[in-house]
């Protein structure tokens, strides 16, 4: 063992975070024990009061320490709207844009089947509740434009179309200041076919 216990168990559990492999998980582990005591004290109190307190929402499912959530209980959020994401950090990043009015589903994930992931392991029985329940009249769904999300949202859509509800799909294409020189062909398609009249 080249480390002590204790590091080198700092070192292994590093390790387990995603996208951290053994050379960034030492470097981390290093940086912890050279910061003070107090500021190690206070990451570790947070990560502990983050696990404890955060729970799902009950009717969307996204991350909150409040049930329901505050965008849920939020009086001017038209509850006729609801754009469906694969997770909580999606709800941040369309937050962000201050643009959607509506409420949101959290999926907690994708369909894949590579992974053994279906509809039953998503947050797919409880959407189909809450549209029960809210008689919402769209359904915006919001997934990834890679394989799963494309899936999730085809298998949502072929779901949710024969309720008599609007199923529309966020659009997909070339992000702001990018070059059609470096655009791929799948990109450069969904731009051509979400083409609007200016």
């Amino acid at each position: 063992m080249l480390y002590p216990t204790p590091i080198q168990d700092l070192v292994n559990e590093l390790a387990k975070l995603p996208g951290v492999g053994p050379k960034t998980a030492q470097r981390l582990a290093f940086f912890l024990l050279n910061m003070p005591k107090g500021e190690a004290e206070l990451l570790s109190s947070a990560i502990v009061a983050a696990r404890n307190r955060i729970r799902y929402c009950s009717v969307c499912f996204n991350f909150t320490d409040q049930d329901p959530c505050a965008i849920c209980r939020h009086p001017s959020r038209d509850a006729k709207i609801i754009m469906v994401v694969e997770q909580p950090k999606d709800v941040v990043a369309m937050e962000k844009t201050r643009e959607f009015k509506g409420r949101y589903h959290v999926l907690h994930g994708a369909i894949s089947p590579m992974e053994g992931i279906g509809p039953e392991d998503l947050k797919v029985k409880e959407l189909l509740g809450r549209i029960e329940r809210e008689s919402p009249v769209e359904i915006v769904l919001a997934t990834s434009s890679n394989l799963e999300g494309e899936a999730t949202a085809l298998y949502l859509g072929r779901l949710l179309k024969p309720m008599g509800l609007t199923v529309t799909r966020i659009a997909r294409g070339l992000p702001m200041g990018g070059d059609l020189d470096y655009t791929d062909e799948v990109t450069l398609s969904k731009a051509l076919e979400g083409r609007q009249e200016i």
